[in-house]
């Protein structure tokens, strides 16, 4: 393998693993359930997406050959996650969770 692929690679890791760690930040620092919502359906799905191309690429050069199971990994997540986040979301809504009191709008108000 040629050493602009392992950089490559490399940076992809180090990039998700990044993305990865600001989003388990954001789930243990931030105030309630909307905002914490956030750091795992946006920041990981990042990381997670930047470590599993990372993953493609090398096993890819290795095998010669295009490496399916990443892709299909990479198509559930990015298909699950905003599907998830918004269930999680809504029935958050529906059972009035307490928020934050500098979280600005409160959909069961309206």
């Amino acid at each position: 393998m040629s050493l602009w692929l392992e950089i490559l690679i490399s940076a992809l890791l180090l990039l998700g693993s990044g993305f990865v760690l600001i989003g388990s930040l954001g789930l243990y620092r931030l105030p309630d359930f909307f905002t914490r919502l956030h750091g795992p359906t946006k920041a990981t799905t990042l990381g997670v997406g930047a470590m599993v191309v990372g993953s493609l690429i090398f096993f890819s050069a290795g095998e010669k050959g295009l490496s399916l199971h990443e892709l299909l990994i990479s198509l559930f997540l990015f298909i699950s996650a905003p599907v998830s986040a918004y269930m999680l979301a809504k029935a958050a809504v529906l059972q009035e969770l307490p928020l934050e009191p500098k979280t600005r709008g409160k959909p069961w108000e309206q």
